[in-house]
């Protein structure tokens, strides 16, 4: 178990710092490839589908059949999946649209200065001016997605690490599905943020702690749980999760990836996740 707790925490910290990973193309890239990226967040949404309704659902099935009968069992797993689902609803419902990362309105591509010039730092550059009223609304706006995103990772966190601690093999696409998704966000933090105030340090340090709740999520759900997790317990959890990723696909990594790319390349990268996902869970039996 110490081990499996290790492999699991590593796979939700690498997930999380992904977010630091949208910070840094925030600054080296001019023009994002929204083709790409669209792509991209479509195949995390299909992985995640996939793999909720292929394995995370049949496992919460086990573990529940285990302590209860089927009557209960079905109970539980519906009443579970539907529980994961409202909890993340309602924490998105509370978040201000305007500072909801998955309210997403930014790219690499409006990295630049309040009066167009150069980006701050680049060679050629004019002196930065006063801090302005709009440069303060900006960084306002980068913490208050910052914090936004903290509290959407908490359970995104706690899903990547139940399933790491029940197969790790299993969590590893999960893992990798929510890294792709933590990028975008991780520019949703750094631009406004490096367009306020100029600084690269400090625009990648506040997309990179954005993303460390996912861990924290993961240490405090296990800390609280841990004294209770009979096979009951991790069959509502599992079920739970599955409805988080399904929440997170179907509201926010679906929606981006159309706003990049348009429903095509959004579907394309559906179908290319669940492809992927499904050869690799028959490859590993």
């Amino acid at each position: 178990m110490p081990g499996t707790v290790t492999v699991a925490f590593t796979l939700t910290l690498l997930a999380g710092l992904a977010t630091g990973l949208g910070g840094l193309v925030a600054f080296v890239a001019h023009h994002t490839n929204t083709r790409f990226l669209a792509v991209s967040l479509g195949f995390s949404a299909g992985v995640m589908l996939y793999v909720s309704f292929v394995e995370i659902v049949p496992k919460a099935q086990d573990h529940l059949l285990k302590d209860l009968g089927a009557g209960p069992a079905s109970w539980g797993l519906v009443g579970g999946f539907f529980g994961g689902i409202a909890v993340i609803a309602a924490i998105d419902r509370l978040v201000p649209a305007h500072s909801n990362p998955h309210e997403f309105t930014h790219s690499t591509e409006d990295i630049h200065t309040p009066e167009g010039g150069l980006r701050p730092g680049a060679a050629g550059a004019r002196p930065r001016p006063k801090t302005s009223v709009r440069e303060q609304a900006l960084l306002r706006m980068g913490l208050l997605t910052a914090v936004a995103i903290g509290i959407h990772n908490f359970p995104e966190g706690f899903a990547t690490f139940m399933t790491g601690l029940a197969d790790p093999t299993l969590a590893l696409p999960i893992a990798v599905a929510i890294a792709l998704h933590n990028i975008p966000e991780g520019i949703a933090v750094a631009v406004p943020v490096f367009q306020a105030t100029g600084s690269r340090s400090k625009a990648l340090v506040l997309a990179v702690v954005s993303g460390l709740a996912e861990p924290i999520g993961a240490v405090l759900g296990y800390t609280v749980l841990r004294p209770w997790l009979t096979e009951t317990l991790f069959g509502v959890v599992f079920a739970a999760v599955a409805g988080i990723m399904v929440f997170i696909s179907l509201d926010k990594l679906l929606p981006t990836s159309e706003k990049y790319g348009g429903h095509h390349l959004s579907v394309y990268g559906v179908v290319a996740g669940m492809a992927v996902m499904a050869v690799s869970l028959v490859l590993l039996v």
